[in-house]
């Protein structure tokens, strides 16, 4: 995920003229239809039994989730396109985000996992 949002564009801009500002003491991953530097992910799934999941990373330089992460469904959720990171499970703001390299329909009830080492964060 290389596209940051405006929140992580002034976050790193505050830290680099050492501003202290506040960062995120954990990470959510969110799977949803779109997403922009302003708004970071959009469309998250509504009323699906979706929920954000927590991620944890390992690396220097390229970061990589290190466990899988498992999103579980209830009940269609269509077709997503976008993953990103929040600072928090709900509301919150966004970090990064990112298209699925390939789209995901959520047709019914069941799982989605994106595999360990499968999410990166990329700084450039």
């Amino acid at each position: 995920m290389t596209d940051l949002t405006d929140h992580a564009k002034n976050l790193l801009g505050r830290a680099l003229c050492a501003r202290l500002p506040t960062l995120p003491t954990a990470v959510w991953a969110a799977l949803g239809t779109g997403g922009s530097a302003a708004a970071g992910l959009t469309g998250e799934p509504a009323g699906t039994g979706y929920a954000r999941q927590r991620a944890t990373f390992t690396g220097t330089g390229m970061q990589r989730n290190v466990e899988a992460i498992r999103f579980t469904f209830t009940a269609a959720a269509g077709t997503l396109t976008h993953v990103g990171l929040f600072d928090a499970a709900s509301g919150g703001n966004p970090l990064t985000f990112s298209p699925l390299t390939t789209p995901l329909t959520v047709a019914g009830p069941g799982t989605a996992t994106l595999t360990g080492n499968a999410l990166t964060v990329t700084p450039s």
